[in-house]
């Protein structure tokens, strides 16, 4: 576990093509945040909806930098 721990809490400085990735991963999702925006009446909801997808942009980011 120690060793997880070690990874999970350093610094992962980009390799080369993961910056193209995160770009992607994040413009990918602000198109799904935005069709959310319009199509779903504003509610706690949608707040958390788009909450979600916020997280999943870190996470999907983490598993590029951490692997």
């Amino acid at each position: 576990m120690n060793d997880q721990i070690e990874n999970n809490f350093r610094y992962h400085a980009p390799k080369p093509g993961q910056v193209e990735l995160y770009t992607e991963i994040r413009e990918q999702t602000k198109q799904l945040a935005l069709y959310i925006d319009i199509h779903c009446p504003n509610s706690r909801e949608k707040s958390l909806a788009i909450t979600k997808l916020e997280e999943a942009v870190m996470w999907a980011n983490a598993s590029i930098a951490r692997n």
